[in-house]
């Protein structure tokens, strides 16, 4: 199985539109104004030299890179380049494919070998888009998906069984698909620091920190092993977010109440389209300067948006008072289809 990534795919899409950008540090984010608040969505590999990574404050990034050429985000765009090189795989001989998200996705393709496929691939998606990618192998779809790390830019890597633990085994366990920091540092504490220590734990000595479901998937992905099987089932949202972040922090409680309103309404909007209620909500604050703390809650399954904005209203009562809040942020996880895809990401088995 293939993992496809294409490489700095926003800003090669850019790049695209504007020939003349072509070698320049190039960051993407927000409305391009780096005076207003947004974060970077990607940035080319001549601005990441100078430490520009996504997520990062835009104000911060261009204080970074002083004559970056900081754009617009451009959804439509990114969504009509991605679709186009999707059809790509699709369009392959034999090929299943899953997607990912905009810029990436699973090929599965039997017989032939790998490192061949990888190239046709490569050379297919070039020539129909003019973009290029990068194509990691592998036996499980999690060593596919690391291995692709290892090819950047527009390269081919192969982790298997047979190597996994020699590429991998000194790596932090931060360096694994889905382990992030807060779960490596938990890791730390129980003594696992690299990879080779997580493959050689005992399953059930990560089921007090992690619990029965995460602490034995956390040991497979020590391992990298979990699914052998491209899945093109197509994906079914668990639910849909929206969040907005203010020029100016709000402080005074009406103005957060009629955020939060707006939020409600964007999102049961979303939710409308999907005809399943909603099950569970998530209110994402980030207080000034940059703290961000959650609030979630079951609720009773309803598909009236008053309920809905009641529920939210409520989790919004737990907001600090005398907090200037930066960012509001509100999820609504709706109930799931007897015949959609099970599990939350390909890493996990049962996907």
């Amino acid at each position: 199985m293939l993992h496809v990534d294409l490489d700095q795919f926003i800003a090669a899409v850019e790049v695209l539109r504007r020939p003349e950008l072509a070698g320049k540090p190039v960051i993407v984010g927000g409305r391009g104004d780096p005076t207003e608040r947004a974060v970077v969505s990607t940035a080319s590999y001549e601005a990441r030299a100078y430490g520009v990574g996504s997520g990062m404050p835009l104000r911060i990034a261009a204080r970074k890179v002083p004559d970056a050429v900081i754009l617009p985000v451009d959804h439509e765009a990114y969504l009509d380049a991605s679709e186009k090189v999707m059809a790509v795989l699709r369009s392959q001989p034999g090929a299943t494919v899953q997607v990912l998200g905009w810029d990436e996705a699973f090929v599965g393709i039997e017989g032939g070998v790998p490192e061949d496929i990888a190239r046709q691939l490569q050379l297919a998606v070039l020539a129909e888009t003019r973009l290029h990618c990068s194509i990691g192998i592998g036996d499980t779809l999690v060593r596919a998906k690391v291995a692709t790390g290892f090819g950047k830019p527009a390269g081919i890597f192969r982790l298997t069984e047979g190597n996994w633990l020699h590429v991998m085994g000194d790596r932090p366990t931060i360096d694994l698909w889905g382990v992030g920091k807060a779960v490596s540092r938990r890791l730390a504490t129980l003594g696992i620091k690299t990879v080779a220590e997580l493959a050689a734990a005992n399953p059930a000595d990560l089921v007090p920190e992690f619990g029965p479901k995460m602490g034995p998937w956390y040991a497979q992905l020590g391992r990298g092993e979990g699914s052998r099987v491209v899945d093109d089932t197509p994906w079914v949202a668990r639910g849909h977010s929206r969040e907005t972040t203010f020029q100016r922090d709000l402080t005074e409680a009406a103005d957060i109440d009629g955020a939060l309103r707006e939020l409600a309404t964007h999102v049961m909007d979303d939710v409308a389209a999907e005809e399943r209620p909603v099950v569970g909500l998530t209110l994402k604050v980030r207080y000034a300067p940059f703290t961000t703390t959650t609030y979630g809650r079951k609720i009773p399954a309803t598909s009236a948006p008053a309920e809905v904005l009641a529920h939210a209203l409520e989790l919004a009562a737990k907001i600090e008072p005398g907090r200037p809040v930066r960012l509001l942020g509100l999820r609504a996880e709706m109930t799931m289809p007897e015949d959609s895809r099970q599990g939350h990401t390909p890493t996990r088995s049962g996907w």
